[in-house]
């Protein structure tokens, strides 16, 4: 305990020392912080930009477009004289989409003839995509059924019937766990703790790696008195502790003063954050343990990092990838803290209910284990000290 104790307060020394730690131990992650819960302002997309080509120029298009200017999704910046206009515009992100009034619309509505309204969208960012396509579908939706009504009406028919044969079917929509369709709620935190996992990762790394980088490896390892895991628990330490503050400080954020829905219990969560925060170092230090070499071991740490934020499921679903991609899910400890934060928000659940997540995330604090003394033996023969 002596030693653990030495090696933590010579670690406090290093990184009050050295403005990279304030940085990136404090700065980042409350800048991070600050980012993911102002990002989605009020939750939802509006305003987003779109177009329309008017070639009927009547009454009854300006009554659409009045529609299009009175949704809040949707913000009419420009009127254009023709289709190449428009098309050119959305491919440049001008705006996102347009809406098609063809010539003669007012006349065959108004005989109760065939026409179409035709909108185009860009899909290539799939969220905008989803918004503009819901949004152009409940705004025209209504216009489409409108000339049936008028013509019934004409006939006599009771309003009653007319619904009744226009839409035999009734729409209930009933939306679970986020009624609000408010993007925070399910991107907010998963992100900024993919953010935190990078730092993490990058932070174990330096502090690792900077002690054969500047020759002190050998103080090191005299203030543990050669105990290589009382060198690495104590080095480790500070970081556990900062980083977990940072992370409950991001919990209560996030459930307090946001006020995002938790179905589940507040203390599970941030005992499985600390949880991810301890898997996240492991990985560095085993990484660090197989690659001993900073030039190459940055590479290795940054891609897992970037492929952590693809892999832990908050963009696209893990059990639907594909069988290798899925597996190789397993080994990133976002993957298990994602789903496990998930099942507290929407389900309810209990610790007993993340049970696996955890286990997967404990077995990462165990891994490093078995590979110490190669890691010894690296920083006293220094054998890759002309690569650092």
């Amino acid at each position: 305990m002596k030693c653990l104790i030495a090696v933590s307060l010579r670690e406090v020394h290093r990184m009050i020392s050295r403005r990279i730690y304030v940085v990136s131990c404090i700065v980042l992650p409350l800048f991070s912080l600050l980012f993911m819960a102002t990002i989605f302002g009020n939750g939802s997309m509006e305003n987003l930009p779109v177009g329309v080509v008017d070639n009927d120029h009547t009454a009854a298009s300006r009554k659409v477009i009045r529609r299009l200017e009175a949704s809040p999704t949707l913000h009419v910046l420009r009127h254009y004289a023709n289709e190449a206009e428009a098309r050119k515009d959305v491919q440049r992100k001008r705006i996102y989409g347009y809406l098609v009034i063809p010539f003669g619309f007012a006349g065959r509505a108004g005989n109760n003839q065939p026409v179409t309204l035709a909108y185009y969208y860009h899909n290539a960012m799939l969220s905008v995509g989803g918004e503009l396509h819901s949004a152009f579908e409940q705004l025209l939706k209504p216009v489409s059924v409108q000339p049936i009504a008028t013509v019934a009406v004409g006939l006599g028919e009771e309003p009653s019937a007319i619904t009744s044969f226009l839409l035999p079917v009734a729409e209930e929509e009933a939306q679970l766990y986020n009624m609000d369709r408010n993007y925070a709620v399910y991107l907010s935190q998963p992100f900024f703790f993919v953010f935190l996992q990078i730092l993490l990762l990058l932070v174990t790394l330096y502090s690792l790696g900077s002690e054969m980088k500047g020759g002190t490896q050998n103080d090191w390892l005299q203030a543990a008195d050669g105990n290589m895991g009382v060198a690495v628990a104590g080095k480790l330490l500070p970081y556990t502790f900062l980083f977990s503050v940072m992370g409950i400080g991001a919990n209560a954020l996030f459930y307090g003063w946001m006020q995002l829905p938790l179905a589940g219990s507040l203390w599970t969560i941030n005992g499985l954050t600390v949880l991810f925060i301890l898997a996240t170092q492991a990985l560095a230090l085993f990484l660090y343990e197989v690659f001993p070499v900073m030039s190459l071991v940055i590479s290795v740490v940054s891609m897992v990092g970037s492929l952590g934020a693809t892999l832990s499921g908050v963009t696209f679903p893990v059990s639907f990838m594909d069988t290798p991609v899925y597996a190789a899910s397993y080994l990133f400890p976002i993957r298990h803290y994602v789903e496990a934060v998930q099942k507290q928000l929407y389900l309810d659940g209990t610790f007993a209910d993340d049970g696996m997540n955890a286990v997967c995330l404990l077995l990462f604090l165990f891994l490093p284990l078995f590979l110490l003394p190669r890691l010894k033996n690296a920083l006293i023969t220094r054998k890759y000290e002309k690569f650092v």
